[in-house]
């Protein structure tokens, strides 16, 4: 029986964060667009200590998983993408990710790092739903949501502002069955 690395497709795998990957990501947090994509609050670049504390908090608790993003080829770190708030008792968690790099983006990493972290939950978890939030200016992330079979669910209408207008917060949802019937999924089950 061939076994299957749950944590790696063929272009990214997923790990832990390690030692030094706060420091990239804080330039990342450099940058106001950057920001502006991955959250509501006000932007503010954030320094290597307040990244690192934030990866030592997730890493302490029992509903927060985050991983890290790194291209299989040269072990680069280009993004994370987190599972918060897990509700064990429900089988709910709230997915987040951010490939930091925008020279990064439009090449299918975060796409093919969606489909691991889902195949992760849903398999490895044994979650029911994942579900996220992301903005309406942010269509390229609406598009990819949307290809990977999340559901609209509905929207905070004028959430936020930015650039001098409202914007709305949208609400998107994937359960298990929806997953688990995608036709272009590799069912093959991770293996020991």
């Amino acid at each position: 029986m061939e076994s299957i690395n749950m944590f790696q497709g063929s272009r990214v795998r997923l790990t832990a964060p390690r030692a030094g990957d706060a420091a990239t990501m804080s330039r990342w947090h450099e940058d106001g667009w950057f920001l502006r994509l991955i959250n509501a609050s006000t932007a503010r670049p954030q320094s290597e200590s307040q990244i690192q504390a934030w990866i030592d908090e997730t890493d302490k608790s029992d509903h927060d998983i985050v991983l890290a993003v790194r291209l299989v080829d040269t072990d680069e770190l280009i993004g994370w993408i987190e599972l918060t708030g897990i509700l064990w008792n429900c089988g709910t968690t709230m997915l987040g990710i951010a490939v930091g790099d925008s020279a990064r983006w439009d090449q299918g990493y975060g796409r093919e790092a969606m489909e691991l972290t889902l195949r992760y939950a849903f398999d490895e978890l044994n979650l029911h739903r994942v579900g996220l939030t992301v903005f309406s200016y942010n269509q390229r992330a609406v598009a990819l949501y949307e290809k990977l079979g999340f559901t609209y669910e509905g929207a905070q209408r004028e959430f936020l502002h930015r650039g001098g207008q409202r914007h709305d917060m949208y609400y998107y949802g994937l359960l298990r069955r929806e997953w688990e019937t995608r036709a272009d999924l590799d069912h093959t089950p991770a293996t020991i």
